[in-house]
């Protein structure tokens, strides 16, 4: 009965009213109460990056983008350091608004490193094995965790280590190869 009233409704709807004057002549009205729906977001990119890694954000479902980096585009590209979520505020054409979030997860580089003889005589041979990840790209071309190697002068060999969230780091190893004494034998052979 008051002059007026709030209404929250959960989807369109009619509301009337019988207004009276105070001669008692009375005029009724209706309005049409259109509910909008929210934007229904979608945020497409890659949530699990490597350190130095970056990714592309992109939110979809509206026409106005608001970060919580501050960038109103509807994809940004992150960098992060270390594990973080980032908001998005989508925006329709009727003003209603709606927010989402992801969070990239930001791994850290596995630390390969190799074992083995890493001084051997010309001629021989030894056997580099790595350690430190799940899969691994020798500079040789192999891609087992272990290589024989009989270089013939000191060498250099290069692992790549790939971890199970596909991070690679890579480290060096230097095979010395020494020259083998030469005999020499004197003295009276009588």
């Amino acid at each position: 009965t008051t002059q007026s009233i709030t209404v929250l409704p959960d989807s369109s709807s009619k509301y009337s009213v019988l207004v009276v004057d105070c001669a008692g002549c009375m005029h009724s009205d209706t309005v049409n109460v259109v509910v909008n729906p929210l934007p229904e977001i979608e945020i497409a990119g890659v949530e699990n990056i490597c350190i130095g890694g970056s990714s592309v954000l992109t939110a979809s479902g509206g026409i106005g983008y608001l970060w919580s980096s501050g960038n109103t585009t509807s994809a940004i590209t992150v960098t992060p350091n270390t594990t973080t979520k980032y908001y998005v505020t989508v925006t329709s054409e009727k003003g209603c608004y709606s927010v989402d979030s992801v969070t990239v997860v930001v791994n850290n580089l596995p630390s390969p490193t190799v074992s083995g003889n890493l001084e051997i005589c010309r001629g021989e041979s030894t056997t580099l094995t790595a350690s430190g990840g799940v899969n691994y790209e020798w500079s040789t071309g192999s891609t087992g965790n272990s290589i024989v190697v009989n270089p013939l002068i000191d060498t250099e060999y290069r692992v790549m280590a790939i971890d199970e969230n596909g991070c690679m780091e890579y480290t060096t190893v230097l095979v010395v190869v020494h020259d083998r004494p030469i005999s020499n034998i004197t003295g009276d052979t009588v």
